[in-house]
């Protein structure tokens, strides 16, 4: 299947919302105590903005029909004015999506591969993102994309 990515436009975002939705309904039931269950992190105001936004990039997977498969939200981080921490340029991938009907059909590594190209031709130095522990799935894709583990958050839920 020959995919397209492009950046996201203002007609895509109630497809957006539809996949960020998705994306809290993973969180939520892995994690019920900390996602609350049928919401996106972003309103439509709040997309459009970002859409605009010249620090992040949003970008989206389509087939033919222009039917969205899939987004990657990313936004650029700098490190400046640290004594410790050398100043890279990083693409922080902050959202990730693939509509659950079409996971395992490439649509994921298309945006991947898409987001390295886009970190590479904009000068950075590495391409980071978060994943929560309980998304297997998550981590094995991350994984065979040849992403290793950076830093490791830990909790202890009282």
């Amino acid at each position: 299947m020959a995919y397209s990515i492009r950046r996201a436009a203002q007609t895509d975002i109630p497809r957006l919302l539809e996949l960020l939705t998705q994306v809290d309904m993973v969180h939520h039931r892995g994690r019920p105590d900390l996602f609350r269950g049928p919401a996106t992190k972003y309103s439509a105001a709040e997309l459009e903005g970002l859409l605009r936004d010249g620090a992040r990039a949003v970008f989206v997977c389509t087939e033919e029909d222009s039917r969205v498969l899939g987004h990657a939200f990313c936004e650029f981080r700098q490190i400046t004015d640290s004594a410790v921490l050398a100043p890279v340029r990083t693409l922080y991938i902050d959202d990730i999506c693939v509509d659950e009907a079409c996971r395992g059909r490439g649509v994921g590594k298309a945006l991947y591969e898409r987001v390295l190209a886009f970190a590479r031709e904009t000068g950075c130095h590495n391409v980071t993102l978060n994943v929560w522990a309980f998304n297997e799935g998550a981590l094995r894709f991350y994984e065979s994309c040849g992403m290793k583990p950076q830093k490791i958050g830990m909790e202890t839920v009282l």
